[in-house]
């Protein structure tokens, strides 16, 4: 049964600013994000927009926006086909237990301005 979907879009600059911020990419990003971002080298904002645009459609799934959940608790993965895919840490996996949440579907697509993300959260 679905009991959530969240879809959000992200202006690439925006997170090529933040970049540019000490200290702000961390309080948003889990570090394992930000290292496998990094390494992408000119494509660092555009991966990391996909994984911002992730963490806003998680909140919309839940229904309660992000209030309460801290950002580093997102943590967007890919597995070894490269098919993304979130784990969730402290406050975002209360409120995902919370629900009676059970799995997660991510859909990531980007071009060189945007970044969108779609969820859906499944028990």
């Amino acid at each position: 049964m679905i009991l959530g979907i969240g879809v959000d879009v992200v202006h690439v600059r925006r997170i090529a600013h933040w970049l540019s911020v000490p200290g702000l990419p961390e309080r948003f990003f889990h570090p394992d994000e930000l290292s496998s971002a990094r390494s992408r080298g000119t494509s660092t904002a555009l991966s990391l927009a996909a994984r911002f645009a992730a963490k806003e459609a998680f909140g919309k799934a839940i229904g309660t926006g992000l209030r309460g959940v801290r950002l580093a608790d997102i943590r967007v993965i890919n597995n070894h086909n490269g098919r993304p895919d979130m784990r969730l840490y402290g406050s975002a996996l209360e409120k995902f237990r919370a629900l009676g949440c059970s799995s997660i579907h991510l859909s990531l697509t980007h071009e060189s301005d945007n970044a969108i993300a779609m969820v859906v959260l499944e028990a």
